[in-house]
């Protein structure tokens, strides 16, 4: 266990938080990821070089966020700085380089962010913790797509909204067919990116109402095309 998070607990929990965030159990973070050093850096590297092109979508995404946000899968905390003004941010991110460098970008944002290390199939908070959930770049990832989608809706308050930003399967029958075949090889080298899983298809069956339209962005690769827009909790009947 040390190998793995030894160095991030000090960062593991971030004073002030309420009694209705407890923090995350490092033991159950550990059974669904590894750490990807190599990996973790160059994805920081390439993110701030398409930054340029991304930062008119991930604003769009911020925009209009109110209350207590979850951001679940923060990665090297790019996002905090788009954050409106007055939202309170928890973010979550369970592989531990990737949390080292959004630690520093978490003391430069603009709002309150309260950052630990958890993975999206186990959020560690009460139901109906957070107004509004951020899934940006990261549901490609995780390992249990569908227990994150559940786990996702199980946080939300009535009335709450997922926004998304992701890369997701492709329509066109012969860039799916070569996502598809490609994903074995590009999981192993990209920290379990997916990039043929279809999230709004995911979202969908989790009980959301899923509004996105489809962007292209950067060089064809099998990370394309993205969605952006949002998700709601259709009413349980």
């Amino acid at each position: 266990m040390r190998s793995l998070i030894g160095a991030y607990l000090p960062y593991r929990l971030r004073e002030g938080f309420d009694d209705d965030l407890p923090h995350s159990s490092p033991a159950a973070t550990l059974r669904v990821v590894k750490a990807h050093p190599i990996f973790a850096r160059f994805y920081d590297r390439l993110a701030r070089a398409m930054w340029p092109k991304e930062v008119e979508h991930r604003t769009e995404l911020m925009a209009g966020l109110r209350g207590r946000v979850l951001e679940v899968g923060a990665g090297t905390g790019l996002n905090f700085q788009l954050y409106p003004e007055g939202v309170d941010v928890v973010a979550v991110e369970p592989e531990p380089n990737m949390a080292r460098r959004a630690v520093e970008r978490e003391a430069e944002a603009p709002v309150r962010v309260r950052l630990l290390r958890a993975a999206a199939e186990a959020l560690p908070f009460r139901d109906g913790s957070f107004d509004a959930a951020v899934l940006s770049l990261v549901f490609c990832s995780v390992l249990d797509a569908r227990a994150a989608a559940s786990e996702l809706r199980r946080v939300l308050r009535a009335g709450g909204e997922v926004r998304i930003y992701e890369h997701v399967r492709s329509e066109n029958p012969r860039h799916a067919w070569w996502q598809d075949r490609i994903t074995p090889i590009w999981r192993r080298i990209n920290a379990g990116c997916r990039p043929n899983r279809d999230t709004a298809a995911r979202l969908r069956a989790a009980g959301f109402d899923v509004e996105v339209r489809r962007i292209p962005i950067g060089p064809p690769s099998p990370a394309r095309p993205h969605i952006l827009g949002v998700a709601r909790p259709r009413e349980r009947g």
